[in-house]
């Protein structure tokens, strides 16, 4: 949302600003110099990067629009889930916890949680983190590294989108400019038709300079910060997870476990250590 509306603060600021100074919208309307400019963008889009990163591209620019991250209650939820499983676990056993890690979808714990279940990537890591420790084909100590390489994975991934984003604002002024000589060259063919042409060629070869310069700096370079931070969110949700399940699985309690991924989070994303108890505890019944 914050996204939209900075993007409209630019657009205005940028509009009224060409008006008040006595300009008109259609000086900056011209068709071919977009083409030119969008046409060639895309174009390197599509040279720079495979085919799974710009579909993730344009995933991650969704998501920035929308406001993607995860947020208070998506935290809230995660540790509820986890204390359950680890509750369960360490009651009934650890292969207690195989029906639900097998099958989140039909898991009586999960279910409570919908909009976690809804999110697959993070269920898969929590059920991928905990299937070693139920098999017992790890040793505690040796599960963390092992979520970490998985984070470090999907870090790497995450980055491929900024890759793209960065190369073409660095790219726009340059594509404007190649636009805006495309001008200077149509303009140079019509010297002979007197001022009011030539006026209008130049006119529409200095737009797409404008143009790319515009779109580069007021809408790309902000949006690759945007979705970066959207990645470090996202990074800092599964450390936080990794944590916490290796705590569990080091034999701590599992209030002290969800103890730890609270801790390792910002005072504003989570509830005080005596408020997340006390829901912790009146969400298992005690």
């Amino acid at each position: 949302m914050f996204v939209i509306i900075g993007a409209i603060i630019v657009l205005g600021a940028t509009v009224g600003a060409f008006l008040w100074s006595g300009g008109s919208l259609l000086l900056l309307w011209h068709p071919p110099e977009f083409l030119a400019i969008f046409g060639i963008t895309a174009g390197v889009a599509v040279i720079c990067a495979p085919k799974d990163v710009l579909i993730h591209t344009i995933h991650s620019i969704i998501g920035a629009l929308k406001g993607s991250g995860p947020n208070k209650d998506d935290y809230l939820d995660l540790m509820k889930v986890m204390y359950e499983l680890f509750m369960l676990g360490r009651r009934n056993g650890l292969l207690a916890l195989d029906e639900h890690v097998s099958s989140p979808e039909s898991s009586s714990i999960f279910s409570n949680y919908p909009n976690f279940l809804a999110d697959k990537d993070k269920v898969s890591f929590l059920c991928s983190a905990l299937r070693p420790i139920i098999d017992g084909k790890i040793k505690p100590d040796q599960l963390e590294p092992l979520l970490k390489a998985e984070i470090d994975a999907k870090k790497h991934a995450a980055h491929g989108p900024i890759n793209v984003l960065h190369l073409l604002g660095d790219s726009l002024p340059g594509i404007g400019i190649v636009a805006a000589v495309m001008g200077i060259i149509l303009t140079m063919s019509v010297l002979d038709q007197g001022v009011m042409v030539i006026g209008g060629k130049i006119s529409a070869a200095l737009s797409g300079t404008f143009l790319g310069i515009f779109v580069a700096y007021g809408f790309i370079n902000p949006l690759c910060n945007v979705i970066e931070f959207g990645n470090e969110a996202e990074e800092t949700y599964y450390i936080c997870m990794s944590r916490s399940i290796g705590a569990f699985a080091r034999g701590l309690a599992p209030i002290m476990a969800v103890e730890l991924a609270r801790r390792s989070l910002e005072a504003s994303m989570v509830p005080s250590a005596d408020d997340l108890e006390n829901i912790l505890k009146s969400s298992t019944g005690g």
